[in-house]
């Protein structure tokens, strides 16, 4: 008989760099700035006690960083899962909102109009990051022998919560993820339920 389990959904703690303007982070890799290794810290001291098994997370160092400061307090080893990297923004990695526009004519429009499906260049789409993440996520559900921490990123964990959720992914952005949010999911014989978030 299958065993109930949580998954504990965990957006990282804050990157890094971050500033007021805004950029495109997607797969660039900085570490967790100063405040985000605290936040994480904090955010660690609420999983101490759960029955938590495993610790998955993106291999991107701000996910793993996060993943590691969780997984000492539950005396684990986080498993990295290269799928679970935010989107590719390809080109536009580390470019700010004003500096696409400038350097790419009507592409920054062209993917407002159709987020789901548009590719920066050399990068990937929603729908790609959705067909990259959801069989990654279903397999470490099923793979871990109990409940389950998983860190990842916040365009990662939107597409999991639509899937779960039975949201198209052109909603994706009505979803909140802030920085070292936890969405909680339950699995059992009737399948998968998203009961709300701890901070």
């Amino acid at each position: 008989m299958m065993t109930a389990k949580t998954i504990y959904l965990v957006r990282h703690a804050e990157p890094a760099g971050i500033d007021s303007q805004g950029f495109y982070l997607g797969q660039s890799d900085p570490p967790l700035s100063p405040a985000g290794v605290k936040q994480a810290g904090r955010l660690a001291e609420t999983f101490k006690g759960k029955p938590i098994r495993a610790v998955y997370c993106s291999d991107l160092a701000r996910a793993l960083e996060t993943a590691s400061i969780i997984a000492r307090v539950l005396r684990c080893r986080p498993v990295k899962v290269k799928a679970f990297r935010e989107i590719n923004l390809g080109d536009w990695e580390g470019l700010s909102t004003a500096e696409v526009q400038e350097r790419y004519p009507g592409e920054y429009e062209k993917r407002g109009a159709d987020f789901v499906c548009y590719r920066p260049p050399g990068g990937e789409s929603f729908a790609d990051l959705h067909r990259r993440v959801i069989p990654a996520f279903f397999r470490v559900v099923e793979e871990s022998a109990g409940d389950l921490v998983i860190v990842a990123h916040a365009g990662v964990n939107r597409v999991i919560l639509c899937e779960l959720l039975g949201l198209e992914l052109s909603k994706l952005f009505s979803i909140e993820q802030t920085y070292a949010r936890v969405d909680v999911i339950r699995k059992d014989v009737r399948g998968y339920t998203v009961g709300g978030y701890e901070n």
